[in-house]
């Protein structure tokens, strides 16, 4: 006798719960985050620390969009610190260049600190893609590249003295939300119609899911892989010139960790290591959480180092939940 075989009935209630904790286990994961700090610390929910925090999320979130783009094909990068320390000394040097007026100045830095994304991005992109090396080396490589080109470039030394109309934008509010933060959720928008509305965003998600059923279907890979580093890395120029503007300084010492928490943010957000699977939204979902966590950690009093090793034990329980997520959701 043949052994009955599950009614669609039956398989609803699973299917439903795998999809409930998809899409949202993330958020629920912030409300108690949030939930917590605010039953731990009586500053926590104030306008200020909450406008603090939306300043805190912005340069980590712009900058795990553009890693998202990169993990989405199985790839990664570590690079993004020290190139957006390279964005910004380049961006303060064009920016003080003497006789050009304030708005010419703050576009010339602009278009040169995502023109120096732009160039890092693409040569991560066709290094690894051409030579088929592991994105994991060229972008280690590269990120010992644009931290000596940003030392060089400066000779080691802090640019000041921006226009102030420049360094006003970073602390400007629109309804008591941080500019700078609306400029990081427009990213986020974006990103999100290109993954998820155009034929592009479709084979990015294709390649990390059989890169190889994506070349035979005659696409051209190669460009596929090149553009989403490239478009990291533009991404990466605009971070650079928010966090001028927020801080009022080009220093080449700045991105230090910055990619360990893009990374974090990536995965926590449901994005697999793996590629093929993750959004644009489940980033800044988990942006979010790694800002939570850090401000609610400092307002508990807890030192750096102890900041830093909780930061730490959180990406690798990241990376393990991924593992998890992958066989739950299969």
């Amino acid at each position: 006798m043949s052994q009955a075989k599950p009614s669609r009935t039956s398989e609803q209630p699973v299917l439903v719960w795998k999809n409930v904790f998809r899409d949202s286990g993330i958020a629920i994961a912030l409300i108690a985050l949030v939930i917590f700090f605010a039953l731990t610390s009586d500053h926590f929910l104030t306008l200020a620390n909450l406008t603090n925090v939306l300043t805190q999320v912005t340069i980590n979130l712009i900058l795990a969009v553009g890693v998202t783009f990169v993990i989405l094909i199985g790839g990664i990068d570590l690079s993004v610190g020290s190139v957006l320390a390279l964005c910004a000394v380049v961006a303060g040097t064009v920016i003080n260049l003497p006789g050009l007026p304030v708005f010419a100045a703050v576009t010339l830095a602009t278009l040169a600190a995502v023109g120096v994304g732009i160039i890092c991005g693409l040569l991560n992109g066709f290094i690894s893609a051409y030579w088929g090396l592991p994105s994991f080396i060229v972008t280690l490589g590269m990120l010992n590249i644009a931290r000596g080109a940003a030392l060089l470039v400066t000779d080691a030394r802090t640019i000041y003295s921006f226009p102030p109309a420049f360094n006003a934008f970073g602390s400007q509010a629109v309804f008591g939300v941080p500019l700078v933060f609306l400029v990081a959720l427009a990213i986020v928008a974006i990103a999100w119609f290109v993954l998820t509305r155009t034929v592009f965003g479709r084979l990015i998600y294709g390649i990390g899911n059989n890169e190889e059923a994506v070349r035979l279907a005659g696409h051209p890979v190669f460009l596929y892989k090149v553009a989403t580093f490239t478009i990291a890395g533009a991404v990466v120029g605009i971070a650079a010139i928010i966090y001028m503007s927020r801080l009022n300084i080009a220093s080449p010492i700045i991105g230090n960790g910055f990619e360990l928490n893009a990374i974090a943010a990536v995965i926590i957000g449901g994005t697999s290591l793996n590629g093929g699977r993750g959004s644009v939204l489940g980033t800044l979902l988990g942006a979010f959480i790694i800002g939570v966590l850090a401000n609610g950690l400092i307002l508990l009093g807890l030192s750096d180092f102890v900041r830093q090793m909780i930061t730490g034990i959180v990406i690798i329980l990241a990376v393990i939940l991924d593992k998890y997520r992958e066989r739950l959701l299969t």
